[in-house]
């Protein structure tokens, strides 16, 4: 089930609770970077890269482009996305492909 969105005082009370357990706050540059590492290690694919790093209840979600399919030429190369779910520490905790669609095809190319 997908975490929820939550609001600036919501996530400013997290990151306070962070901080008063002497918790050490990651940016989203960080967990963005943390999200690509652990899913190339899980699906030995490279990943394009970070499409959307968003704070939510329990840590962070995270969209990460993979190229799933090296074809030639490169502009029919299989791509998908998946979503991360991270804690706040940047600890894994779930992650799925959401995605698959041709280079060049967008998301909007079907699943």
């Amino acid at each position: 089930m997908p975490a929820k969105s939550r609001s600036a005082s919501e996530r400013e009370t997290s990151q306070e609770k962070a901080r008063g357990s002497g918790a050490e706050e990651l940016s989203a540059s960080d967990v963005a970077s943390s999200a690509l590492n652990q899913v190339r290690q899980l699906t030995g694919k490279d990943p394009a890269g970070v499409t959307a790093v968003e704070p939510v209840d329990d840590g962070w979600l995270v969209e990460v482009e993979i190229i799933e399919e090296r074809r030639i030429p490169s502009s029919s190369d299989m791509l998908a996305l998946y979503q991360v779910e991270l804690d706040f520490d940047a600890t894994l905790l779930a992650y799925h492909r959401t995605k698959r669609y041709a280079r060049g095809r967008g998301t909007g190319g079907g699943s």
